[in-house]
């Protein structure tokens, strides 16, 4: 068998144990959130899961019965639908694959989205200007190069851009409320959990919210830093070196009195599955580190633990931060 064969059978073996555990328990909430954080990590295991759950639903007249005689055999209420039961039961219908519904931030996020990333995946595009986005991992992005326009929708994650300098067109890129424009130089956009932080590398940015809340434009040079609180809305400036600048393209994350809740939210682009906070005040805490990504576990377990809390990993879909 060839690679992508392996890859479908693993993919319909994950898909099929999900569908067990989800059924088992429907109105379990951990189990839901499994099912869509293993759909949401990429368009194939979108379709697997619409391709098991279409076989699943096909044959699952037949699976009843046979579960209802078995009871009346044994006299007592059996347990929900066996991996053996769901592979017999869906043999024959397991030969095509369809294309599922996506849950509605994924319909609409890869609906605008001209370039998206996976978890853990670093991506370089060459715009059609020939400037430059590395686009960071469980990111996405929207291009509008119509005309003199020169924009980019940052729709999800972070970005390290470096434009191609062209006097008369601005090169803008937006997040949430924020946003940020140049003449030329390379500066990085990130977006986690409420937070839009911009650092430049090299040359000088203009950054605005689109609101009416905050008005006048502020401007940053290379080695500045700033991070845009969109609730509520503020500034609040740093300094980072241009060397330090989206170092998470070399595995690291650098952080300087941010967020712990920023950071769960970059590190966690690394981290396969969804991370769920079940301690409240965990993200409200300030903290500086420097966070190796070659192991993004221990990075995040390094970045909650002086705030109090502690990682516990469920499942390979599910991690969980709790109190300590």
């Amino acid at each position: 068998m060839d690679d992508a064969g392996r890859g479908q059978d693993r993919l319909m073996d994950e898909a099929i144990d999900l569908l067990i555990r989800w059924q088992n328990d429907p109105g379990n909430a951990v189990a839901s959130d499994m099912v869509r954080a293993w759909r949401a990590r990429s368009i194939d295991h979108e379709r697997m899961w619409a391709r098991v759950e279409r076989v699943h639903g096909a044959s699952g007249r037949v699976m009843a019965d046979r579960q209802k005689a078995a009871r009346r055999s044994a006299g007592h209420r059996q347990a929900g639908p066996s991996r053996r039961a769901v592979m017999l039961g869906g043999g024959l219908a397991l030969g095509a694959l369809g294309a599922g519904s996506l849950f509605l931030p994924e319909v609409l996020l890869r609906a605008r989205a001209d370039f998206i990333t996976g978890k853990g995946e670093v991506r370089r595009i060459v715009l059609a200007d020939q400037s430059v986005t590395t686009l960071g991992p469980d990111s996405a992005i929207a291009v509008d190069f119509a005309g003199m326009a020169r924009r980019i929708d940052l729709l999800a994650g972070m970005s390290f851009f470096e434009v191609a300098p062209d006097p008369q067109r601005p090169f803008t890129v937006a997040s949430g409320d924020l946003a940020v424009t140049a003449q030329d130089g390379a500066y990085e956009v990130s977006n986690d959990a409420g937070f839009v932080t911009l650092a430049v590398d090299h040359g000088r940015v203009e950054a605005y919210p689109r609101s009416a809340e905050i008005s006048g434009a502020l401007r940053l040079e290379g080695g500045e830093l700033a991070t845009y609180a969109e609730s509520p809305r503020s500034f609040e400036r740093g300094r980072r070196d241009a060397g330090q600048v989206a170092l998470w393209r070399d595995k690291f994350i650098i952080a300087e009195r941010e967020t712990v809740s920023a950071v769960i939210a970059r590190i966690g682009r690394w981290i396969p599955g969804r991370i769920v906070a079940v301690y409240p005040f965990v993200g409200t805490q300030r903290i500086n580190g420097i966070f190796d990504l070659n192991d993004p576990e221990r990075a995040l377990e390094a970045a909650v633990h002086p705030a109090g809390g502690r990682v516990r990993k469920v499942s390979s879909m599910l991690t969980i931060i709790s109190p300590l």
